[in-house]
């Protein structure tokens, strides 16, 4: 089975879960456990030494302590412990008598009096008591040598005059109190945690709507488009990066839809192109070789032939400009030339074409010479195909202009005829391959279609932009840029 990025969170998300439960429960524990051990004893540490180092405990250590020992007690919720230099208990806090009392009632069924009255006959060795022991800690826990039934962390600070004991000041707190602080801190960082593992189960919610099935159905559109169903719609309509790229692939699948659909044109154009001059051919062909047509008229119809083949070739020529032109294999020579010498031998080019129709060609070119920074065997084909399209399209009699200027570091080249113009409809599909308009077709046979395409694809291959404007019955005016030549 495949595994994806969804299951893949969603197993993490349940390991950590487990492994972050286990952490805060054993590990959690460890950590408050150490933490308050060290808070509670450092805090009975710092008591117990303030109060040997007193100048009461050194001056009436013998004498009655009891309501000063209990304050200190119910202050530090531990228990207190006096001893004298023996070791001998000489006053124990009142918390300590009365957890004594309950723990040895319940063991031995006595009276509480008897009991209290018990309590307090416990020596603890002075070898056991040593300072120079309990100075390598802050504090132990034990149960202080039997003195208490359950774990108590103990603390013990010598009460000195000078070098000499007086006795000893003890602290102890009942561990079960600390257990029962970790459990309630642990209670806390338990419920800390679920509600942020929560908030992480809210984000992965977040993440399936928001990432994983806009994913899943951008996965399906991308399916379809290599199943080669271009006419399905990723429906992703957010704002987001998956949002870009549903509208990018819906983009993608237009544009090699529109391309399939210009391709199927383009080979019904082609094939229609070639087969009109070809179905002459082979038919004035067959008449000539069966005698249909009579000797002497057999070269009228041979120049006709003529016609037709130059029409071939003319087509075929401009299908390899267009191919060199597509994949870019025709590498440009840019290179310094005169652009107003190029357009006035262009010009002479059709000096014969214009005479028979009696057109005028008029150049109104920006001073002697203007120089730009081109290919100059491309430019040279751009205008000749604008010049053959502008007399294509004019009537007898007629002008056609041909004007640069310069703007903004810019050549601007018009070729602008008074013809029949081009229909509104027709405006943006003339840069189309083998697009004629109606008139056209009927008017010169000759014609590929291809003039135009040649012509954008020269201009944008040099980076530059190529407008028409076009009013019908009244003419059409081409305009295209070049680089000015620094």
């Amino acid at each position: 089975m495949r595994k994806t990025v969804h299951s893949k969170l969603i197993a993490c998300y349940i390991l950590i879960g487990i492994i972050g439960f286990l952490f805060a429960t054993a590990g959690g524990s460890h950590f408050v456990e150490s933490y308050l051990e060290g808070e509670v004893g450092h805090r009975l540490y710092d008591g117990a030494t303030r109060f040997a180092s007193d100048e009461i405990a050194k001056t009436q250590i013998t004498e009655g302590l009891q309501k000063l020992v209990d304050i200190l007690a119910s202050g530090e919720e531990a228990g207190v412990l006096l001893f004298d230099e023996n070791a001998h208990v000489l006053v124990q806090s009142s918390n300590i008598a009365s957890r004594m009392a309950v723990s040895d009632a319940k063991s031995t069924e006595m009276d509480f009096a008897d009991a209290d009255k018990a309590a307090i006959n416990d020596n603890i060795s002075p070898f056991e008591l040593d300072s120079e022991l309990w100075e390598s800690a802050e504090y132990r826990i034990s149960n202080f040598y039997g003195y208490f039934d359950s774990p108590q962390l103990n603390v013990v600070a010598p009460i000195k005059d000078s070098e000499k004991i007086l006795g000893y000041v003890t602290y102890h707190y009942d561990m079960q109190q600390l257990y029962q602080k970790r459990s309630g801190l642990l209670g806390i960082l338990q419920m800390i945690f679920f509600g942020v593992y929560a908030l992480c189960g809210l984000l992965l919610l977040f993440y399936q709507k928001w990432v994983h099935i806009p994913m899943k159905q951008i996965i399906k559109g991308a399916s379809e488009y290599a199943n080669g169903d271009l006419t399905y719609r990723i429906p992703v309509k957010s704002e987001d990066e998956l949002g870009y790229l549903s509208n990018t692939l819906n983009y993608m699948a237009d544009k090699i839809n529109q391309n399939g659909e210009y391709q199927r044109t383009f080979i019904a154009n082609v094939s229609h192109d070639f087969r009109s001059p070809l179905t002459s051919i082979k038919g004035y062909v067959e008449a000539i070789l069966d005698g249909t047509i009579p000797p002497e008229m057999q070269d009228k119809y041979l120049n006709i032939i003529s016609h037709e083949a130059d029409r071939l070739e003319k087509l075929t020529r401009s299908l390899l400009v267009l191919n060199d032109l597509d994949q870019r294999k025709r590498m440009m020579n840019i290179r310094r030339f005169d652009i107003n010498d190029v357009i006035k031998n262009t010009a002479n080019t059709f000096e014969g074409t214009c005479s028979r129709k009696n057109i005028d060609l008029e150049l109104l070119l920006s001073g002697k010479e203007l120089f730009v920074e081109a290919d100059m065997e491309q430019i040279q084909q751009v205008l000749y195909n604008l010049l053959d399209n502008a007399i294509k399209f004019s009537n007898d009699n007629s002008s056609i202009n041909i004007e640069t200027t310069v703007k903004n570091g810019k050549v601007f080249v018009s070729v602008k005829d008074h013809g029949v113009g081009i229909p509104k409809e027709s405006l943006s599909k003339v840069w189309d391959r083998f697009y004629k308009t109606d008139t056209s077709r009927g008017k010169d046979r000759k014609g590929t279609g291809l003039g135009l395409s040649i012509v954008k694809e020269i201009i944008r291959a040099h980076n530059q932009n190529i407008n028409v404007i076009s009013t019908e019955g009244v003419g059409t005016e081409f305009i295209f840029t070049l680089e000015k030549a620094k």
